[in-house]
């Protein structure tokens, strides 16, 4: 077994006779995590539109593969990311729970602007907006979560939230495209908008604000003060586990938005998918798939790293290992069907990172700064991953276009296929790094 870290020095934090929050002495977990988890449908299902309806939009607008790849990679990340940091500096000092609300309607109001974009232009503006707004979705409800339950339950807890993305994904191609196919591929954008008004309403007047800190050791006599927005920056990016982490996280991030920014787009043109089969199966399998992929780590890890602190890691580098054969399989497959039925794996185990990372640095950073931690984590993952890897299959399959014309989308899901290799030996170096940690040595690496 490994040793454990010793914990972050140590900080101001609410008394222990204070430690009955809301959340916890009216029982009401459930509701708070339930809660957060239709927030992060919204904000997944919002974020996804764009792809989901891809051809649709492509037709509409009359915008490439290569445009395609920027609105839905690299301009929503360069606002979502970066707006983050700030915001989750906000997050720590303030309510998060109220932060949250605001950011859900401000990335709802942002959908509905994409629904009525009349060229690229506008639709890459909005889409910008929604980043702006979904940059404060995400951190405060980690923070939440971590306040909200034990260390020993977070890896479940995480594991739940993080159904958010598997869900928003699934409702997003079963919602979306059966209303883009009855009437117009806009009506999704005001539909799933005004549904996201709603319920930043709901979180701003009935989730309850947890105590900071709650789960964590009592202050230490002559601690020192709470570290600057700087110091905990400084102090993320020079702890190495942490970096490392955020780092592999990311170039597992660039497999799955790089695949599932393009994947309907792909079934669609390569394999034949209709809009109809689109919305039936390949939401079934985005939901079911992923859904049970992230939930089935979120309960690995609560289970293999009371053992071994490591399993943080090397869960995530064994899932994509063995996804990439059937990734390949999925490419050359000659049929929609049996192309869904391969892509079934991979859509399972790309996402076991997710609840392994997030509960991996949420248990290893003081309580001060678990949001902005949470947004540090973000702002790697999500700007080498959603900013880059969509990018990289649109203009791949623009480069591809002129030899393998129709088949260019192939050639570009092809071109990914190494991240698999990459970002799972980044996670075996993480798992080394965490091996090699001891209390007196890991003291000085932890976040300050």
């Amino acid at each position: 077994m490994d040793r454990k870290v010793a914990k972050p020095m140590a900080i101001h934090q609410a008394p222990h006779h204070q430690a009955d929050s809301v959340a916890v002495r009216h029982g009401n977990r459930g509701w708070v995590l339930g809660m957060l988890c239709f927030v992060y449908v919204l904000n997944f299902l919002d974020r996804q539109l764009v792809s989901i309806l891809a051809k649709p939009i492509q037709d509409g607008l009359q915008i490439t593969d290569s445009q395609l790849g920027y609105v839905t990679g690299f301009y929503f990340a360069l606002f979502y990311c970066f707006i983050a940091i700030p915001v989750g500096w906000l997050a720590d000092r303030s309510n998060r729970v109220k932060i949250l609300s605001l950011a859900c309607g401000l990335w709802s109001g942002a959908t509905i602007a994409c629904g009525m974009a009349g060229n690229y232009s506008q639709l890459a503006g909005a889409r910008m907006a929604v980043g702006i707004g979904e940059a404060g979705g995400v951190p405060p409800s980690y923070a939440i979560i971590s306040d909200t339950f034990p260390r020993e339950q977070r890896g479940t807890a995480m594991g739940i939230f993080n159904l958010g993305p598997p869900l928003g994904s699934a409702l997003g191609v079963a919602f979306g495209a059966s209303l883009a196919a009855t009437y117009d591929w806009r009506v999704p954008f005001y539909a799933v908008g005004a549904i996201g008004v709603l319920t930043a309403l709901l979180v701003y007047f009935f989730v309850p604000e947890p105590v900071r800190g709650r789960f964590d050791p009592a202050p230490i006599a002559g601690a020192r003060p709470e570290p600057s927005f700087g110091q905990a920056i400084i102090g993320f990016f020079t702890n190495k586990m942490l970096a490392v982490a955020a780092l592999a996280s990311g170039a597992a991030n660039f497999i799955t938005y790089g695949m599932a920014n393009f994947a309907t787009l792909f079934l669609m043109r390569e394999k034949g998918m209709t809009l109809d089969e689109v919305a039936i199966w390949y939401a079934l399998a985005v939901g079911l798939g992923m859904g049970t992929g992230i939930f089935v780590s979120g309960k690995l890890i609560d289970r293999y790293a009371v053992r071994s602190t490591a399993a943080y890691a090397t869960i995530p580098a064994l899932s994509l290992v063995l996804a990439l054969p059937f990734f390949l399989a999925f490419v050359a497959a000659d049929r929609w069907e049996v192309a869904l039925a391969l892509l079934f794996v991979p859509l399972f185990l790309n996402s076991f990172f997710l609840p392994a990372t997030v509960t991996f640095i949420q248990s290893e950073v003081a309580p001060s700064v678990r949001v902005i931690s949470g947004a540090l984590l973000l702002l790697v993952m999500n700007l080498v991953g959603l900013g880059l890897g969509p990018t990289f299959v649109g203009i791949a399959s623009d480069f591809f276009r002129p030899d393998y014309h129709e088949h260019s989308l192939q050639m570009a899901f092809y071109a990914l296929a190494p991240m698999y290799l990459i970002a799972a030996s980044l996670f075996l170096w993480l798992a080394r790094l965490i091996r090699r940690s001891s209390p007196s040595s890991a003291a000085g690496a932890r976040l300050k």
